[in-house]
């Protein structure tokens, strides 16, 4: 069984065929995946699909591009939000430095608060960094110096100075398909330097499809083409990467269940 860890199926590109999408997840193999909050006021959406569907769990934050537009969200409202049996984890929630749509004091101010949920609550933090090594680097070692919490970077892409970083405060790396592009080479080189026990996979659909598929809707189907990508790299079985990756998922997202 393969799990995508990251995946926005209340998105249109997704929602429109939503039976059709997780039907093709299941004939791939993928029995697990996590849809992702992106804006609290949303959030009563991305949850309904996770209580219709057994296979699918969810988040609750607020991406950093959405900073500015959403209601300011306390760690307590968060934490409130996060008491629903069918949210795992906290986030998307970080930096992004690269389109700057909110502004980077409130992407930070918001980052923390979600830090604080996910250690007040222990579920794992899902973080988005993006051009902002520096300060993500910086906020992390920072906040978990106030008190552990767990977390992973999501579909990453930044520097190897990001993973050692984030590695070494015990944060998991997730790999999309952007392992499979053409010009990702320093991507793969970090993929190839992490240990199979601090690795996630996942699609980020309905963005970063994996070749053949790029440039067309991403769907959680797909995670088994970024998985076998990975294995390439590792330089093991697809099967070994299934294990590795589906074991890891469920010990950082503790509160999730295999399915029968």
């Amino acid at each position: 069984m393969l799990v995508d860890s990251h995946c926005h199926l209340d998105f249109d590109a997704l929602a429109g065929d939503l039976p059709g999408v997780l039907a093709r997840a299941g004939d791939a193999g993928v029995g697990t995946m996590v849809t992702i909050c992106t804006r609290v006021t949303e959030f009563d959406r991305v949850l309904k699909i996770a209580e219709a569907h057994d296979q699918v769990w969810c988040t609750v934050g607020i991406h950093p591009h959405n900073a500015e537009s959403e209601p300011v969200t306390s760690t307590e409202e968060l934490m409130r939000y996060a008491e629903h049996p069918k949210v795992v984890g906290i986030g998307e929630t970080g930096l992004d430095y690269y389109y700057d749509h909110s502004p980077r004091e409130v992407q930070q101010r918001a980052f923390r608060e979600h830090i604080r949920a996910a250690r007040e609550t222990g579920l794992p933090l899902i973080v988005h960094s993006r051009d902002a090594d520096e300060d993500m680097a910086a906020i992390l070692s920072e906040e978990m110096e106030e008190g552990a919490f767990p977390g992973v970077m999501h579909c990453f892409s930044s520097s190897p100075a990001l993973a050692k970083a984030a590695l070494d405060i015990g944060m998991y790396i997730s790999l999309s398909g952007i392992i499979t592009f053409k010009k990702a080479d320093e991507l793969r080189a970090i993929a190839k330097g992490v240990s199979l026990t601090r690795l996630l996979v996942e699609t980020d659909a309905p963005y970063l499809a994996p070749v053949p598929h790029r440039g067309k809707t991403n769907e959680p189907a797909f995670m088994r083409l970024t998985a076998e990508k990975l294995a390439e790299l590792k330089e093991v079985t697809p099967a070994q990467i299934e294990t590795a990756t589906t074991a890891n998922f469920f010990e950082l997202f503790k509160k999730a269940e295999r399915p029968a």
